[in-house]
């Protein structure tokens, strides 16, 4: 996808309204308050000795700058929220509304701005060294934790 069309994904989900219950249409996780959008998504790294899984991280984090620098130029700079300790408390048995906890378990920071009653965040995403990385938007209307 082409940096407009990101934008262009970004738009649509923060026009959405939000469903009821939680649903998933294509890249996109919905649930009450919540979108989470995958951007981007990268090959697996099962057969890399980290060199290729370390370039495509920085392109993707590079990518993330690049769309945070476009929505910096409409909303202001970002705060940027590491999830580490959203992680910690949710694994502590925290109760947490979504998107946070499940977001804190496979993104460890967000870019992050308030516009317009809802938050939208840009964040790189991994589950695990061998799997894909993502580039994720989020837009809710629950504040961080």
């Amino acid at each position: 996808m082409t940096t407009a069309q990101h934008l262009a994904t970004i738009d649509l989900l923060r026009a959405r309204a939000f469903p009821a219950r939680p649903e998933r249409a294509g890249s996109v996780d919905s649930g009450p308050g919540f979108h989470l959008g995958e951007l981007a998504t990268s090959e697996d790294f099962w057969e890399d000795d980290g060199s290729r899984r370390a370039l495509v991280e920085g392109q993707y984090e590079a990518e993330r700058d690049g769309l945070a620098a476009l929505l910096t130029a409409r909303w202001g700079p970002p705060e940027e929220l590491s999830l580490w300790p959203v992680l910690e408390r949710s694994m502590d048995g925290e109760e947490m509304a979504e998107p946070w906890p499940t977001l804190s378990c496979h993104t460890p920071e967000l870019r992050l701005w308030r516009a317009d009653g809802r938050w939208t965040g840009l964040g790189v995403s991994q589950w695990d060294k061998e799997l894909p990385f993502q580039l994720l938007v989020v837009v809710t209307e629950v504040d961080p934790p």
